[in-house]
């Protein structure tokens, strides 16, 4: 607790759903904004036998030795809206969004696909040092951050771009995060993929599993003392939900009755590890009644169903302040990065049917020509316009030079310490010295 609480003051300081899925969200029940509940009161009995009255539980007492069964009920369902196809299921769950909304949704995740292609292909190239791609999460990303207000807090894992690019976050600072550049707003300190911006309110982003789930809890905790009319959306995999993060967070969201979503990408792979060896249960969201969370599992590459779920859990953690849990079930077509190789442990048959059969953005483009928003014109078009506007970003990125060396040492103490002192003095003596065997002539001055 003490870390919410931490995290809590440095945020202030710094300041077709289907009817089981809707029964889900939108029960009624709802907590009053920034009130708490008075302590349970035990009711009194004639006879101890009646009912248990022990406070750690609701329960009936039964005289039969009996353990309870992991799947004594069938799967949670999955939510959605659209088919494969691109067709409304349920008419009544169609968000109506607008045209223009609609295609901001697909040029968004068009346009993360593109620059994913070229930063792979840059890191192999040897350009730059890592990448991690966002094939086939692309509908998880942008379908939630559609949902959000765009001053609501987010909290991602790493493989979140296209919340920043939905936010229309410059593709120029895309790239100069993954360059390190003198651009970089993190001064080319982190690894690449590790973007953050604080006037998009997305906080930047660190690679240890499940470390951004308390202290997202903390964020949102703040929000509701400070009746902040906000909601706080942390990102993360079904990896990093076996962390002890996760569990610590999950439980403090309920009990400080915190305006937070919790939103897991279930991809089907922890690096190399599949769902089958990461957990027995019925996945992430079969976890959130344990916590006395409400929640929902839905389709992840469906960004409709995404979108609805998102913002009827928005709406409800704001006005009622509770958590809420959304697994998002999709596929991870690419490498978990550049650092590995999938062939190893998955077959290429079983990429290419996620790639050629269910992948979110083709589910869109079926829609939109349903629709007769968008045709074959439209899209060579845009696939070439957004390819242009990628490379000139690339190629700016390229040649702008790397940060002073000195920033190694800035932006943490307001006044430097006499060790890290002696530590900058160290480096000037020795880059004069041996100043010729560096690349020097690549950094600012």
């Amino acid at each position: 607790m003490a870390v919410a609480i931490a995290a809590a003051r440095v945020w202030r300081l710094n300041r077709g759903l289907s009817q089981a899925a809707l029964l889900l969200l939108r029960q009624p029940g709802a907590r009053g904004l920034a009130r708490s509940h008075p302590p349970r009161q035990q009711q009194q009995f004639s006879s101890l036998d009646d009912k248990p009255q022990f406070p750690g539980a609701s329960a009936e007492f039964i005289d039969k030795l009996e353990f309870i069964q992991p799947n004594v009920i069938s799967g949670i369902p999955i939510y959605r809206v659209m088919d494969r196809q691109g067709q409304i299921i349920n008419p009544s769950e169609d968000p109506h969004l607008p045209k223009e909304k609609v295609l901001k949704l697909y040029k968004s995740m068009t346009l993360l696909n593109t620059m994913d292609r070229i930063l792979y292909e840059s890191q192999r190239q040897g350009r730059i040092s890592f990448y991690m791609t966002n094939y086939g999460e692309e509908g998880t990303h942008v379908g939630s951050a559609a949902a959000l207000d765009n001053t609501d807090l987010v909290f991602g894992q790493y493989r979140e771009a296209g919340v920043l690019m939905y936010r229309d976050y410059p593709l120029e600072l895309f790239m100069a995060q993954c360059y390190g550049n003198i651009s970089d707003l993190g001064k080319g300190r982190q690894m690449p993929v590790h973007y953050g911006c604080k006037e998009r309110h997305f906080v930047t982003i660190s690679s240890p599993l499940a470390t951004q789930i308390p202290q997202a809890v903390g964020a949102a905790y703040a929000a509701k003392r400070a009746n902040a009319n906000r909601v706080v959306i942390c990102y993360f995999g079904e990896g990093a939900a076996s962390e002890g993060d996760a569990h610590a967070g999950f439980n403090f969201a309920a009990t400080l009755e915190c305006p937070i979503i919790f939103f897991c990408r279930n991809n089907g792979y922890a690096i190399s590890t599949p769902t089958s060896e990461q957990y027995r249960g019925d996945g992430i969201a079969a976890r959130g009644p344990g916590y006395g969370i409400m929640s929902i599992r839905v389709d992840g590459n469906d960004v409709f169903a995404v979108y609805n779920a998102t913002k009827e859990a928005r709406r409800r953690a704001v006005a009622e302040n509770q958590p809420f849990l959304i697994e998002a079930m999709t596929y991870r077509i690419g490498h978990h990065s550049t650092s590995d190789d999938s062939s190893a442990y998955r077959s290429v048959d079983e990429v290419n049917y996620w790639d050629k059969q269910d992948h979110p953005i083709s589910r869109l483009r079926h829609y939109l020509l349903s629709q007769g928003w968008w045709d074959e014109e439209q899209e060579k078009a845009w696939r070439k316009q957004s390819r242009r506007k990628v490379m000139e970003a690339f190629e700016q990125a390229e040649r702008k030079p790397k940060p002073n060396p000195n920033l190694l040492f800035s932006d943490v103490y307001q006044e430097m310490p006499a060790q890290l002192r002696k530590q900058q003095e160290s480096l000037a003596r020795h880059l004069q010295t041996y100043g010729e065997h560096y690349p020097l002539d690549h950094f600012d001055k």
